[in-house]
């Protein structure tokens, strides 16, 4: 038990640290409501469900450095891809309206998401790291662990998105969002570029 509240409380701790997946789903929140948002939030926790499972299942293809730093290439891109993306979008924000057409913004979201949460390479590093200090646990405490993550990850990401997506704090945002959007590409875009320069560095020596 002493090492589930530990372990639990490393990984709370590490969650509410600003991010990659936080910075996502406070814009889609701020621009296009929490319902929206709450598409990203599922696919986020699907894609740290993934890792959750690989990672503790004892996968050792993950395990290996090599690989860890292709995954980091990739996903390095892919979140510098996102950050520009981010700061050529010119978003408005209109009050009350809710960006679900026939629920396909819904799952364009929630695969935003799954992307984000996927190709960023930090998730599974963390995840990898995790399932070493829990190596010696049973099967059943693994299972325990990795069903506290998936839910803890998916209810402060709803949260987050429920805080941020409503009405009030989108009007107090209204002005804002221009700023958040740029913010966000911004920190988005260096999280990619140190993992390109990471994984680069990696792999040439």
């Amino acid at each position: 038990m002493d090492q589930f509240l530990a372990v639990a409380l490393a990984h709370f701790l590490a969650l509410i640290i600003p991010g990659v997946d936080f910075f996502l789903i406070v814009r889609t929140a701020a621009a296009r409501g929490w319902r929206s948002a709450s598409g990203v939030c599922v696919g986020i926790a699907m894609a740290n469900g993934a890792f959750i499972v690989a990672a503790f299942g004892g996968l050792g293809a993950i395990q290996s450095p090599v690989v860890l730093s292709w995954i980091e290439l990739v996903g390095g891109a892919f979140l510098l891809w996102m950050g520009v993306s981010f700061w050529r979008t010119r978003v408005s924000l209109t009050l009350g309206h809710v960006d679900v057409t026939g629920g396909m913004s819904w799952v364009r979201h929630l695969g935003m998401g799954a992307a984000s949460g996927l190709l960023n390479p930090k998730n599974l590093l963390f995840y990898v790291s995790l399932a070493a200090v829990v190596s010696n646990a049973s099967a059943g405490w693994l299972v325990v662990y990795g069903t506290w993550m998936f839910l803890v990850v998916l209810g402060w990401d709803l949260f987050v998105a429920l805080v941020m997506g409503s009405d009030r704090s989108r009007a107090r945002l209204a002005g804002a969002l221009p700023v958040i959007t740029r913010a966000a590409a911004v920190v988005v875009a260096l999280f990619g570029i140190g993992a390109i320069v990471a994984s680069v560095t990696s792999l040439v020596s």
